[in-house]
């Protein structure tokens, strides 16, 4: 493993990680790359496949898991997949470069689960549940049904918090966004 390093950024959704996630990858371009994720779901408004996910049909999402292409991967909801795949993250190492990770909760503590010391878990805090929920409907992407299964999934999540090596608790985002970058760069100039 070596030098071989990940940054997990874990969050119930709307608590804003993908925000922090782009703001250390731009803050760090030649440290740090973007793992992309694959999903059995559909496409979102304007997502680019290869770039915010690689969308696969949920049959060949199921060959990948069968032939242990996976580092991880879950169920979210029923027939909905996400995980990591090796290849994806064997070729940043070989770039000589971190991995970063935007990750629902549960990912994030498998990944940290693997890779112990090589990982930096950090779980992005909403200010509160009802602030999430503002956010969300905000965003205007899902249906109430869906904001409330998000919601319920969050109260859920907001309990694994203390399993992290950090909390970030994103209330000012720009307060956020210094934390991320300090917490980050400790650990990319830390020795495993």
């Amino acid at each position: 493993m070596g030098g071989n390093k990940l940054v997990i950024f874990s969050a119930p959704s709307g608590a804003g990680k993908t925000t922090l996630v782009k703001h250390v990858l731009n803050t760090f371009p030649d440290q740090l790359e973007f793992s992309v994720s694959a999903t059995s779901r559909p496409k979102r408004g304007e997502e680019i496949h290869g770039k915010d996910y690689y969308f696969i049909s949920t049959e060949e999402f199921q060959k990948k898991i069968d032939n242990d292409e996976f580092l991880e991967w879950e169920e979210v909801y029923k027939g909905v997949f996400y995980g990591t795949l090796k290849s994806e993250v064997n070729k940043i190492w070989q770039k000589g470069k971190t991995v970063v990770f935007d990750i629902d909760v549960e990912g994030g503590l498998n990944l940290k689960e693997k890779f112990g010391r090589n990982a930096l878990a950090i779980f992005v805090m909403p200010p509160s549940i009802k602030i999430l929920e503002e956010r969300l409907k905000k965003r205007n992407t899902d249906s109430p049904q869906s904001i409330e299964r998000r919601i319920a999934k969050a109260e859920n999540e907001l309990k694994t918090a203390q399993l992290f090596d950090v909390c970030i608790i994103n209330e000012d985002l720009e307060k956020a966004k210094k934390e991320s970058e300090k917490i980050v760069l400790e650990f990319l100039n830390k020795p495993i």
